[in-house]
Formats: C-alpha cells, structure tokens, sequence
C-alpha cells in the first residue's frame, strides 16, 4: 500500500525564521509560503533530494497546529506523509483493519493540490500519518 515517503512536516512557531534557517545556515531551497485554510496552516518546503521537509506554523487561532505549540512551544516532529496509489482503497483498506481516519473520513486536497487524509497516532505508534495520493 505505501509508496515513498513523501515529506517529514515540523510545526514551529516562526515559519519565516525556520524557513530562513533552513535556507541560510543549511543552504537549503525552500518554497514560498502558502496558506491552506482548509487544513488551517501556512507552509512551506525544504526540497531535498530524496524527500521533502514540511515547515507548518497555524493560520488563526483555531488551527489545530496552535494546540500542538501550546504543548511544544519550540515546535517539533508533526507527522510523516506516505504516497498511495488510491487513496480511497488505502482508506477503506485501513479502516477494515481498524485503524482510524481523521475528520469525516474524505479526502481533502493537501499542499500538492492532492487528496489526503490523516490516520490517528494513537494507530502508529504514537506519530500522525498523512496520506497523500499520487
């Protein structure tokens, strides 16, 4: 069912100084900032050559990034995104084994302008899983 990893997402609490980080101590190339209301964070990416790393920091108050600061003020490790081939097969695929989907269990469209759906942490070992269709 899994296809490569696909990025590593980091929360923090600065995008524009983690992303200048990033960018001018590790020389890395980092995408523009985009927001993404519907998942109520902005973003960006350091482009690397077998994967991707995800900055996030919240868009609003009520972005369920800010509670993960609250707790982690400094930011930290958010989740791990994997390719699908389909999604909705891997969906379904998961929940008969009992593995559970955040939100109402639809695909959005993520920062790639593909579905995605989240499984819960509590299935993988303690780490957010996001799904991302290729």
């Amino acid at each position: 069912m899994l296809g490569r990893l696909n990025h590593v997402a980091i929360a923090v609490p600065d995008l524009a100084a983690a992303a200048a980080t990033y960018r001018d101590t590790l020389g890395a190339t980092v995408t523009a900032p985009q927001a993404l209301p519907e998942h109520g964070v902005t973003v960006v990416f350091i482009e690397l050559p077998n994967t991707k790393i995800e900055l996030l920091e919240p868009l609003g108050t009520d972005s369920t990034i800010a509670g993960f600061l609250a707790k982690n003020p400094s930011g930290g490790m958010h989740h791990v995104c994997y390719e699908v081939e389909d999604i909705l097969a891997a969906r379904d695929q998961l929940k008969a084994s009992g593995a559970r989907v955040l939100g109402d269990g639809n695909p959005k469209i993520g920062a790639h302008g593909k579905p995605v759906l989240f499984l819960h942490p509590k299935d993988f070992a303690g780490t957010l899983v996001e799904l991302e269709q290729v």
